[in-house]
């Protein structure tokens, strides 16, 4: 589907608010960002940052949202990367996503200093549109690789539980002598193994 012109700058838009928060919280805590900051950072007013996002809960919300896109993009790009190989283009794939989350700024947030209550809801109780967003891009991913076939049936089965079980990971990190890449790799390969015979 093409995209209309207004609907391209609105996404242009979106990313450069959403970029400049990103390098606010490389520099500050969450907790010290207002929505005044985001314009400053991104050149646009205060207001412009209000029409978008409505609050300063709907900007970390838009955020996290793009964040959990990543992990199906990047999910997507791996199984591109490794056909025929599904536990290499699993653990390629989810290498790349938790490699991204341990450094990014908002996540570093959540998990350091003060309580966010805010933040621990976009992963917890408020998590609905963030599973949304990642289990329909990893699900078309799945349905559109052509070496791996995987059914429109077990498709959304597949996408939402990765999705989910990835979303806990960052809310909680695991112990450091675990590869949760691995472990993720080698619970779901054999579910990707036996779904790739039912198309």
């Amino acid at each position: 589907m093409t995209r209309t012109y207004g609907q391209a700058s609105r996404e242009l838009l979106r990313n450069t608010l959403l970029d400049g928060l990103r390098g606010l919280l490389v520099e500050r805590d969450w907790s010290a960002v207002r929505m005044s900051d985001v314009a400053a950072a991104s050149g646009v007013s205060r207001q412009t940052v209000y029409n978008e996002f409505g609050t300063r809960y709907g900007l970390a919300q838009a955020y996290a949202q793009r964040l959990a896109g990543q992990l199906a993009s990047v999910v997507g790009s791996a199984l591109v990367r490794h056909p025929g190989d599904v536990h290499a283009a699993l653990h390629g794939g989810f290498s790349e996503f938790f490699s991204g989350v341990a450094t990014d700024p908002m996540v570093a947030s959540l998990l350091a200093g003060e309580a966010k209550p805010d933040l621990l809801k976009l992963i917890t109780t408020d998590a609905a549109p963030l599973i949304t967003t990642a289990s329909e891009i990893l699900e078309s991913a799945l349905t559109e690789s052509t070496w791996l076939a995987i059914s429109a049936a077990d498709a959304p089965h597949l996408a939402r539980s990765i999705t989910r079980m990835a979303l806990s990971y960052v809310a909680m990190p695991p112990e450091g002598d675990r590869d949760v890449a691995e472990d993720m790799a080698a619970l779901f390969g054999p579910a990707f193994e036996a779904a790739r015979g039912t198309r």
